[in-house]
């Protein structure tokens, strides 16, 4: 257990560092069309359309901002 712990810890390393290496802007947009997906995801559920939340759905909003989230609900609506 002990060696799997330690290769886990190495991995979550490997990924932070990789994380930290990203410029600024592009983490900026990343979490600004994320906070504007979720606004939109909200809207949404108000009106009472239902949307299936998936990690591509998610992984869409979050790259692409609004047309990555109308994307994924034009095909959330076809699945």
């Amino acid at each position: 257990m002990g060696i799997f712990s330690f290769i886990i810890g190495i991995g979550m390393l490997i990924v932070i560092l990789k994380i930290l290496t990203f410029p600024i802007r592009l983490i900026f947009k990343f979490v600004i069309n994320s906070v504007i997906g979720g606004i939109i995801l909200g809207i949404c559920a108000f009106f009472g359309i239902i949307v299936v939340l998936n990690w591509w759905i998610l992984l869409l909003t979050g790259i692409f901002g609004v047309p990555g989230l109308v994307i994924g609900l034009i095909i959330s609506m076809f699945i």
